[in-house]
This record gives C-alpha cells, sequence and structure tokens, in this order.
C-alpha cells in the first residue's frame, strides 16, 4: 500500500491502485480502505450489476470471496446463467444503489416516472475514474479533506432505456473509518424525467441480528437515545418538517446485538443535510438488512431536464469494531477536521452572555448596557442581543422581515450600543430569524406573495409567523441585503441564526404547477447559498445556528456554523441526556451550552450554580441570565467558572470524548471524560443527580487512559495508575445531596516523580 501523500497510478496485473481504493480488474472490484475499514464493491456478469460485497474491518486484498459473499454461487445465479429466474436474482441480490420496479422489492434508492408515465428504472455499471481530493458538491454542504487525506472513487452507472446516468461518489479518508457517499444524477435523453425519490446511500449487511440507534425528542428534550431490535420489516426515521427537526435526527446506527459502549461493531450513518430526510433499515428475507439514507421522498419531486444534473446530499458512514464509543470519537475527528470550516475551526470561543431569558423583550440599550458592565467584571467576553431588536417587536406577534433598529429600544442606535460594549472589553453578537416573515410586518404588507402557501387554502401560523418563500431570488436578495446592513453598520462579531417554526403549506407562487415539489428542497438550498454568503461576506463572524433550540442540529449546519444552540432546555439535569446523545455524533465543540438562572425557565428546577457550570463546560460555555440580579453567592462564583473554562477548553474541544455512565440508564448518576490524544491529561465529569441514603460513595471505572501511565488528581495531590483507574475504578468522594457534581482532572505523572 502506498504510504499517505503518495499518488500512484500502479498497473500491476491490469490493477488500479491510488492510495485508499483499489480497482482489481481481474476481479472486477473496487476495494476501498480507510483507516482500520474496508468497503468491498463488486461488478457482476456482462450487464454489469454492481454489488455490495463488504463493509467492516479491514481485509486483506488477496482471496476476496466476491462471488460467495454476493451469492452468485447460489440459486438463481445471475441472468446470463439463468434469465428465467432474473426476477428472484434481482430480488436478492444485494445491489449497490437500489432502483425500483424490476423485482428488488426491498427499498429502493432511486425512482424516477418518465415520459409515458412509467416508473421502471434499472442501472448497470458503465465506467469508473479514481483519483486523489474530494470534490466539492455544489450548493450543498459536505466533507473535505486534502489530496493526501482522502481518495475519491466514482463509478458512473446508466439505464440505457432512460439515458439516464447515475454517478455514485465514494470518498475514503486514509487515517479515519470513515467512508462518504453522495450521488449525481443526470439525463441524457431528448425527453423529460421525473425523479420521484433520490436518496444517498444504500448498504446491504449481512445478517438480522442488529439493533437501531437513534436520536429522538421534541422541543426541549432532542436527541435522547433509542435503541430497538430492527427485526423483519422496516425501521423509518425521518423528518418531512422542513428541518432536520427536534423530533428525530438525521443519524442511525445499526449495532451488533451484543455491541456495547466498549466494544461490539456498530455501522453509523449521518446526513449531511438539514431538511427532509429519510433513513431506514430493513431486515429482508433472506437474512441481511438494508440501510438506505436521503432526502425524504414524501412530498418530493425533481423534473430533471434533459442534460440537468441532481445533485443528492452527503452520507457519512463510520464502522466500529470498538463499539459505540469508537463509532462517536470517529465521527467527532472527522467533523473537527473535515466538516467544520472558517476561522473559529478549531478556536477556543468567547464566553458571551445572552439577554434572552434575562429580559426576553422587555430591555433597552441602558438594560443591556447594565448586563455588559457587570458580566464584564467576571470575565465574561461578548453581549448577545437577542429576540427583539428590530422593527416593532416587543412580541412574537410582529415584525420578522423587518430587519431595521428599533431606535426607541436601541436609543442611539446599534452602532452607539456596539461602541459602547466594545469599551468594555467586549464583544458583541446579534440574533436573527432570516427564513421568517410576520404577518404584522411592513414586508408583509408590501409582499404578501413572498411566503410559502398554497392557493386558496388558509395557511398555518405557528408562533404568529410564516416562513418566507426562498426559492424566490428576490425574497433572498432582499432578505440578505437588510442582514448585511445590519453587520455592516457596527463592530458585529456574532450572529444567532434562528428558526423557530417548521415548513407547512409547502407551496411557492414563484415555480410552476410541475415543480411544486421541488420546493422543501430548493428552499434548504437557498437557505445554505444566504449562509454561505454570510460566512464570505464576513468571515470574521462567529456564526451560531439555532431552530427553537436543537430542531436544525446536523452536520449541514456544521459546514457553516461551528456551533449549533443544543436546545432552549438549559437545566443542567435535562442536559445531561440531550447532550449525551448530542455528543454521540456531533464534537462537544458544536454544542450551545449556558449556565441559566433558576428556577429553570423550562422545567422550574433549582440546581446548584456550581451544577449548572460543570454541565455547560461540556460545550461551549456562555450565560443565560440576568448578572445583574442572580442571587450574590451565584454571581460570585462566575470568575472561577470562567477561569475553568480558559483552563480546560483545549482539552475539551479537541480531546477524546468517552461516555461513563448515564443517568438515563443508572438512575443515579452521570459521568462522562475527555482524554487529550496522547493521554496524558484527562478531565472527569461527575454528576449526582439523585443522592442514595448511604454512607458509600460510587466508584466508576473511568476510560481512554493509558494503563501504562500514572496519573495525579491535580485538586488532592493523590497519584494512581491508568490501570487502576479503568479496571477498578475510582470513588467519588466528597458529594453529598441530590444535583452535585464534580470535576476531576487528572494528569499523567513520570515514574521519577512518584
Amino acid at each position: 500500500m502506498p504510504q499517505s501523500g503518495v499518488v500512484i497510478n500502479h498497473y500491476l496485473d491490469r490493477e488500479v491502485i491510488i492510495m485508499g481504493i483499489k480497482y482489481l480488474e481481474k476481479q472486477r472490484v473496487f476495494k476501498l480502505d480507510a483507516g482500520q475499514t474496508s468497503y468491498v464493491i463488486g461488478v457482476v456478469d456482462d450487464e454489469g450489476f454492481l454489488g455490495h460485497v463488504y463493509f467492516g474491518k479491514r481485509i486483506p486484498d488477496q482471496y476476496l470471496p466476491v462471488e460467495s459473499f454476493l451469492r452468485l454461487n447460489e440459486w438463481p445465479q445471475v441472468p446470463s446463467r439463468n434469465n428465467r429466474e432474473r426476477l428472484s436474482f434481482n430480488d436478492a441480490f444485494p445491489t449497490e444503489y437500489s432502483t425500483f420496479g424490476q423485482g428488488d422489492f426491498r427499498e429502493a434508492c432511486l425512482a424516477v416516472k418518465d415520459a409515458h408515465g412509467h416508473s421502471v428504472c434499472g442501472i448497470k455499471y458503465q465506467s469508473h475514474r479514481i483519483y486523489a481530493g474530494k470534490p466539492r458538491l455544489k450548493g450543498l454542504p459536505a466533507t473535505f479533506g486534502s489530496e493526501e487525506e482522502t481518495t475519491t472513487l466514482e463509478i458512473t452507472c446508466k439505464d440505457e432505456i432512460l439515458n439516464l446516468e447515475v454517478v455514485l461518489v465514494y470518498t475514503v479518508f486514509e487515517k479515519l473509518n470513515a467512508i462518504t457517499r453522495s450521488v449525481r444524477i443526470r439525463n441524457q435523453s431528448q425527453a423529460p424525467i421525473r425523479l420521484t425519490k433520490a436518496l444517498s446511500a444504500c448498504v446491504d449487511l449481512n445478517g438480522n441480528d442488529y439493533d437501531i440507534i437513534s436520536l429522538h425528542g421534541s422541543w426541549a428534550r432532542e436527541r435522547h437515545v433509542q435503541r430497538m431490535p430492527v427485526g423483519l420489516g422496516k425501521r423509518v426515521l425521518s423528518s418531512v418538517r422542513g428541518e432536520s427537526s427536534h423530533q428525530c435526527n438525521p443519524f442511525m446506527a445499526l449495532a451488533a446485538r451484543e455491541t456495547t459502549e466498549d466494544s461490539g461493531e456498530v455501522y453509523g450513518f449521518c446526513f449531511v443535510y438539514s431538511g427532509n430526510f429519510v433513513g431506514i433499515a430493513e431486515g429482508c428475507q433472506f437474512s441481511t438488512t438494508r440501510v438506505v439514507m436521503g432526502i425524504n421522498p414524501e412530498g418530493f419531486e425533481w423534473l430533471l431536464m434533459p442534460e440537468e444534473e441532481f445533485i443528492a446530499p452527503e452520507v457519512i458512514m463510520v464502522y466500529s469494531d470498538q463499539g459505540i464509543g469508537k463509532m462517536t470519537r470517529t465521527f467527532h475527528d472527522l467533523m473537527r477536521g473535515h466538516l467544520i470550516r472558517g476561522q473559529y475551526k478549531d478556536r477556543k470561543r468567547p464566553i458571551l452572555i445572552n439577554n434572552w431569558e434575562a429580559t426576553y423583550f422587555d430591555f433597552n440599550t441602558q438594560k443591556l448596557l447594565d448586563i455588559a458592565r457587570e458580566a464584564s467584571k467576571l470575565g465574561i467576553e461578548m453581549l448577545v442581543m437577542d429576540d427583539g431588536w428590530f422593527g416593532r417587536r416587543n412580541s412574537d406577534n410582529c415584525s420578522l422581515g423587518d430587519w431595521v433598529v428599533n431606535e426607541d429600544k436601541i436609543q442611539g442606535g446599534l452602532n452607539y450600543l456596539v461602541n459602547e460594549v466594545n469599551k468594555l472589553g467586549m464583544q458583541f453578537g446579534i440574533w436573527f430569524e432570516p427564513e421568517m416573515i410576520s404577518p404584522d410586518s411592513d414586508l408583509y404588507r408590501a409582499h404578501p406573495d413572498w411566503c410559502l402557501r398554497v392557493p386558496d387554502r388558509t395557511p398555518c401560523l405557528s408562533r404568529d409567523q410564516y416562513v418566507l418563500d426562498l426559492t424566490r431570488p428576490e425574497v433572498v436578495e432582499t432578505v440578505y441585503a437588510m442582514l448585511s446592513n445590519i453587520l455592516k453598520s457596527a463592530n458585529i462579531t456574532y450572529v444567532k441564526w434562528d428558526m423557530n417554526r417548521p415548513l407547512t403549506d409547502v407551496g411557492s407562487a414563484y415555480l410552476p404547477p410541475d415543480r411544486q415539489g421541488e420546493v422543501s428542497h430548493r428552499y434548504m438550498l437557498a437557505v445554505y447559498e444566504m449562509m454561505e454568503r454570510l460566512t464570505s461576506d464576513f468571515p470574521h463572524i462567529l456564526l451560531e445556528n439555532c431552530s427553537g433550540g436543537g430542531g436544525r442540529f446536523d452536520a449541514g449546519m456544521l459546514y457553516y456554523s461551528p456551533q449549533i444552540w443544543c436546545s432552549d432546555d438549559t437545566d443542567a439535569i435535562e442536559r445531561l441526556e440531550i447532550q449525551r446523545g448530542t455528543a454521540m455524533v456531533y464534537p462537544l465543540s458544536t454544542m450551545g451550552a449556558h449556565v441559566s438562572d433558576c428556577p429553570n425557565h423550562a422545567v422550574h428546577r433549582t440546581t446548584p450554580f456550581e451544577t449548572r457550570g460543570y454541565v455547560a463546560l461540556a460545550g461551549t460555555f456562555g450565560y443565560e441570565l440576568d448578572v445583574t440580579r442572580i442571587p450574590e453567592e451565584d454571581r460570585a462564583l462566575i470568575p472561577s467558572q470562567v477561569a475553568l473554562y480558559h483552563r480546560f477548553n483545549d482539552l475539551i474541544r479537541q480531546g477524546d470524548y468517552y461516555r461513563i455512565g448515564s443517568y438515563a440508564e443508572n438512575h443515579v448518576y452521570d459521568c462522562w471524560a475527555v482524554v487529550s490524544k496522547d493521554q496524558t491529561e484527562a478531565l472527569v465529569t461527575y454528576i449526582q443527580v439523585l443522592h442514595r441514603p448511604s454512607f458509600k460513595n460510587q466508584r466508576v471505572r473511568l476510560k481512554g487512559l493509558n494503563p501504562e501511565y500514572y496519573y495525579k488528581d491535580a485538586e488532592t495531590g493523590e497519584v494512581f495508575s491508568g490501570s487502576v483507574l479503568m479496571y477498578g475504578g475510582m470513588t467519588m468522594t466528597g458529594i453529598q445531596g441530590d444535583f452535585k457534581g464534580k470535576l476531576i482532572h487528572l494528569v499523567r505523572v513520570e515514574p521519577e516523580e512518584l
């Protein structure tokens, strides 16, 4: 195998090798190697059926049993040998990209309607190319990598009857157990073809004995972990809300039944998209399980005119043979290094204080400056002005779309306020909801046809707002110009981009009747276009996404914003499960997490200020309260919390994350650790949710340490061997009562220092 960074075109026995991808001409096999993972595809029969051979732990190139893996030595065999059973072959063949209408009755990835109204489609291998590096997806977010880090395979398939070309695109990451997939579909005929389904990935796994792991919830309790058997039939994860949603995240994993956090096989699939999606695991009749993922076909159609191309978004596939935890850490490394962009890609974020839970709509310049003055004394680095600064916005009933400063509230203007905040040594951030419009707004009165709606139907209001029709270029231009003018008017270094309702009444007066099925996807493309422009025009700005809290926490958004508001529920105890589920896929550095006031505004629970700080430390860290009004004993803790953030953020942002104990499972405590890549430092967080009526303290086994190293507890000075901490455990002493927490900082010491 060539060393990383060297690109080789090597023809030996008609074998082609370029870094992590090989084409074995004699066997007609593609072998993709990513880290310790192999993914194998075979071309079968003279017709060019493309079959999925293998996905799992890395295997050697020699003696690949392709024929038996594809079951070609079993009845009914390939059509050239037994054409009378072509349907039976299609019904069982582990196809690499499934199509509808020719006998594969499992979940299809591609479905069409041709000019004659027919829905049958079948694609066969035509050609391929392998090259170093990774292409961008036009108009879409996607992972990236240099020529030294990545290799790409493009397999061109074709339906000869329809003259429809389908290009399957795979990229391997040389040092990670990760492979990405996307699809390009081009109409090479002389007649229009309507796509009714265009998913991004299909994998036929061997066996039926899998559990599906998914992230479910609702507003204020997003991304709770759910695990259940797949069984026979279909398990469907999806959203048709026009956003990835609070209810179901665009991620799924298939794990062997015996797989745990630290052992066993697991396959993770994450969709790099922020709109309607579907992920399906189907237990099939011949002891296989099909996994597909892509844009939800419900309500979707795309009219593909001659020579036009449709690009399906990317799916990230991660394999682990060391349990769910290893899958998590691979996703984290991939997203931190190959998805998040911009100046804050690997930078400590400023500690901010947001005025939303402090004031809601009731604020003015003086109130904001009072908060800023007190916050600056305590070490907080940024003031964020949330909803209520524009139009006549004194409640959530008006003014969305009127992105002009309300100088009755912001006396002296925005530039004056920002300058005064800057004089305190603080940065300034601002909130927008660019995708929405209020019926009571100047923009709506001027352009009532600029929102999504279906003629003759009363459109649904939510939070007294409609959704702008971003398929219309003039809407995008008008809204973006207003945002741009605000951002140019003052020294603004942070933007919170919110979206507080799902899409309904999905119709556009701009598009013709035969393209109404394109509205949801075109809307998402327009959002991406606006975010790309914002991050290009204002590269110094830290962009944080939000959707009524965590309703659009997905890999697509992370391409534009390095952090996303995790949930509107800031209660420290509720956040344990929200942040645990989120961190199954997404890095800690992406999770917007703040210390808020108590009783908590969402659940009315009171937890210790110290514990709230420990939980928020496992995210971006900031404050969501009126620092001028909280109890003095709480305010006095802020400087020490700020110091903890500065002390540990590099470790939290860059280190490996380990789940140790889950309150959702043990009903007593939560515990996690972040360990430096070189295993010389670890930060363990322990939250005791319910105090047991016992004199015995909890003992937990740590993870991720080097068993050969010795570690010192930085607070107590005690020294432990890594093996004792991981296999014997650490006793959590000095914690009395409910909702109490503890941080343990472990640092490696050399034997001679003992």
